[in-house]
């Protein structure tokens, strides 16, 4: 078999990620590679640093990109705060809580479960009541922006509750980094994590993480050694730590850093703030073209994402099939339901590069067309219309 070179389809990624890619960063990407410890690189990462800080809203030290996808920031974050025997406050409302609880338990500790309804909002009542009946739990987890969902949790009361009772917090923010307020120092934040493919229009296989000092402190007084070489931050430290030179701990993905340095480029150029209102206007304005057609969201509004919509079927209607006629007929892709919502909804992503009134237009206009044709019960030839009106208010 002669294998020739791959060249993929031009496609419109607004499914729960990767999204889409601008130019300038995947031209980053095709710049001479560099070695890890060339001087010029080591400039650029304190640069990537500094920039990620800012995104964070940290002054943390240690923030940096792990050389690996945000499931590996997760890793990080737990390998290195949790160690056997402890117990750990894990909030589930969604795929990705689960995934927290298999960390906790893969570090040889004990998950104490508190559980919401997908597409609900982390309870902080339950999570008190889990801490006062756990007065020995060291570390509280939860997502801030449930993937699977799009539901949004109040991270800063849960973080002030963890710390109430003497806990280190882990939050995931793969999600909304970048899409939707986070302040990791003003709400206190001990460790997060996030990833590149969502917000900041990056393309996969990096995760920002920054360890607070209250976690560097845990991790420098571990009794147990970190479970992974690769994520020990005692090690990781010494390459991403200070200015100036840098031990070796690995090949760190050069070209992939230049991508997240342009995203970030990016970011700075168009403001924190401004990013985040783009995501919630265009979130509006796809929010009156998903309604006028009848359909409606999972989410309760109060606490729904911007960046992803969760929207239910018309009744009688095969959702994969759907989202098969776009990807074939207009190369877009929305995602599919996971876990309890599998089969029952669609997640229609608005992040990064793909946010934008074109995409919230091309998208309404695809799904009415894709739907109507299909004899789905729906209004049709409304939604495109009124999500104009919407951009034009």
């Amino acid at each position: 078999m002669t294998v020739k070179s791959f060249h993929p389809p031009v496609r419109t990624l607004m499914g729960p990620g990767p999204s889409d890619v601008s130019p300038r960063v995947l031209g980053a990407m095709a710049r001479p590679t560099l070695g890890h410890l060339d001087p010029v690189f080591v400039g650029m990462m304190d640069e990537v640093k500094a920039m990620l800080q800012y995104a964070f809203q940290t002054k943390n030290e240690l923030t940096m990109a792990v050389s690996a996808p945000g499931s590996a920031g997760m890793e990080t974050c737990f390998v290195n705060l949790v160690e056997p025997g402890d117990k750990v406050i894990v909030c589930q409302n969604g795929v990705f809580g689960g995934r927290m609880k298999e960390n906790v338990e893969r570090c040889g500790a004990t998950a104490i479960m508190v559980m919401d309804d997908w597409g609900k909002p982390v309870d902080p009542n339950k999570v008190e009541a889990a801490l006062k009946a756990n007065p020995d739990a060291k570390v509280v987890a939860f997502v801030h922006a449930e993937t699977s969902t799009g539901a949004q949790s109040d991270a800063q009361t849960l973080v002030k509750l963890a710390h109430d009772y003497g806990c280190l917090t882990i939050v995931d923010a793969v999600t909304s980094l970048a899409g939707t307020p986070l302040k990791v120092d003003e709400w206190e934040i001990d460790a997060i994590y996030s990833g590149t493919q969502k917000c900041l229009s990056c393309v996969p296989g990096i995760s920002p993480v920054s360890f607070g000092e209250r976690a560097i402190e845990r991790i420098k007084n571990r009794k147990t050694p970190v479970q992974s070489w690769f994520m020990d931050m005692n090690l990781v430290m010494a390459y991403w730590g200070g200015a100036g030179k840098r031990a070796y701990h690995h090949t760190a993905a050069v070209n992939t850093l230049y991508a997240l340095h342009e995203s970030l480029v990016m970011l700075q150029e168009e403001g924190l703030e401004n990013s985040w209102a783009r995501h919630a206007r265009n979130h509006q304005a796809l929010k009156a073209g998903i309604e006028a057609m009848g359909l409606r969201f999972v989410v309760d509004e109060a606490y729904r994402l911007p960046q992803l919509n969760s929207v239910t079927l018309p009744e009688g209607v095969d959702e994969a099939a759907v989202r098969s006629a776009l990807l074939n007929d207009y190369s877009l892709e929305i995602g599919a339901g996971l876990g309890a919502l599998a089969g029952k909804i669609w997640r229609i992503g608005l992040m990064g590069f793909a946010s934008n009134e074109k995409n919230v237009l091309n998208c309404l206009g695809a799904l009415d067309a894709v739907l109507s044709g299909m004899n789905a019960q729906i209004n049709s030839g409304v939604a495109v219309r009124a999500a104009k009106q919407a951009f034009a208010q």
